[in-house]
């Protein structure tokens, strides 16, 4: 990397981080994603998500990291688990899972200062076929978003490859959330949008992190914040996924931070 751009801070705000950052962005994406690799044994019928998130807390603290979610802005969980129509933010508690149910597991540690942050999809019992295809066409809507990242491209490339594909399928992109920069903070500039036009918005530059994080709705996009102040639902009450990584542009495309090592980022390969 041109040590003459290294550290800059763009006109939108987006920090330019150096070629020795990469390192450091992923041993935490590689903690948060061993977490959610082990935490797919503990998926399963009769399990509560207070006890899911349990289990989080105590790896996250063997692993020698700490949770960016504890205490921030007075959230007191280690993970957000959200099931079926429960878009995201869904607070662990007593619910037990049922057969079929769906849902997003949502980690962010914190290593040596750097935030490493990641979602992915699980179900508990047997998988019913249309909650198989919302997150089939999830998936493969966040490897398209990841695929449009490269120096020259915009952030409006990235939501217009990810909208098109999902809007392809006849589901929904959700408009009230988005992707964001991160380092060694937990959310910075830019806003990440799951949809978009071509060209419009930031051009991508060697050195930008951020969150690609598509929430995919079977029915329409709206949503609602429940009373909690924290868990957002779909308004119809349809089935939603997510799947997040955390991604780095290199000088000729994209680097992932949060790749799965046991191979488990999706919970049906």
């Amino acid at each position: 990397m041109n040590q003459d751009t290294a550290g800059r801070i763009t006109r939108e705000g987006i920090r330019i981080h150096d070629a020795a950052d990469f390192a450091g962005m992923h041993a935490a994406g590689k903690v948060a994603a061993q977490i959610l690799d082990e935490v797919a044994d503990k998926v399963d019928v009769g399990a509560t998500t207070g006890e899911i998130d349990d289990f989080i807390t105590r790896r996250v603290t063997e692993l020698g990291t700490t949770s960016a979610t504890i205490g921030y802005k007075g959230y007191q969980h280690a993970s957000c688990i959200s099931v079926n129509h429960v878009v995201c933010h869904g607070i662990p508690g007593d619910k037990k899972l049922k057969d079929g149910d769906i849902l997003n597991i949502d980690v962010t540690v914190i290593l040596d200062g750097w935030f490493g942050d990641s979602s992915r999809m699980y179900v508990a019992g047997k998988l019913p076929r249309k909650a198989e295809r919302l997150i089939e066409v999830t998936h493969d809507a966040l490897m398209h978003g990841i695929e449009a990242v490269k120096p020259g491209n915009t952030f409006g490339d990235i939501g217009h490859a990810i909208q098109t594909f999902v809007e392809g399928h006849r589901m929904s992109v959700v408009r009230d959330f988005c992707g964001h920069g991160l380092g060694r903070v937990f959310h910075a500039p830019p806003n990440v949008l799951h949809y978009g036009r071509p060209g419009s918005g930031p051009r991508l530059e060697e050195g930008m992190f951020f969150t690609i994080e598509p929430m995919v709705n079977l029915g329409r996009p709206e949503t609602k914040v429940l009373g909690d102040d924290w868990t957002a639902v779909t308004r119809d009450k349809s089935l939603s996924a997510q799947f997040e990584h955390s991604v780095g542009v290199t000088s000729d495309g994209v680097e992932i931070f949060t790749l799965s090592p046991a191979g488990r980022f999706h919970p049906t390969y």
